[in-house]
């Protein structure tokens, strides 16, 4: 099981928009199967748009692979990226509003955090 930071770290890089983990959880769940666009979009109520964005993000995340006809399947690149992708999804199950903060919340970046520290009243 990754580490909380680590697997919230890979949720905010991974996915773009919830779509994204919505795709990634449905073709874990059919990991057997190739899956066409329009299928997607059929399957996910979404639009070709949308899913045509998370194939991409997912493709760059190493999570899914494109045949020559453009279908996709699930083939993660490692059995390291396999087990986040598991923990996600696990998580979005279990706690989907905390998955949906972290997509959606970005975090600051550690620059950004010390100089508004800087402004903060101390009692000394």
């Amino acid at each position: 099981m990754p580490a909380k930071q680590e697997l919230s770290s890979f949720i905010q890089s991974t996915f773009r928009s919830v779509w994204s983990l919505e795709l990634l959880c449905f073709l874990r769940r059919n990991r057997d199967q190739l899956w066409t666009q329009d299928d997607l979009v059929r399957a996910l109520r979404g639009s070709s748009l949308v899913v045509s964005h998370s194939v991409e993000s997912l493709v760059a995340a190493g999570l899914i692979v494109v045949e020559g006809n453009g279908a996709v399947r699930y083939q993660p690149v490692s059995e390291q990226v396999d087990a986040l992708a598991g923990a996600a999804e696990e998580l979005y199950a279990r706690r989907p509003d905390a998955v949906r903060r972290i997509i959606v919340v970005p975090t600051p970046t550690p620059g950004v955090v010390g100089f508004a520290d800087a402004f903060k009243l101390r009692k000394d």
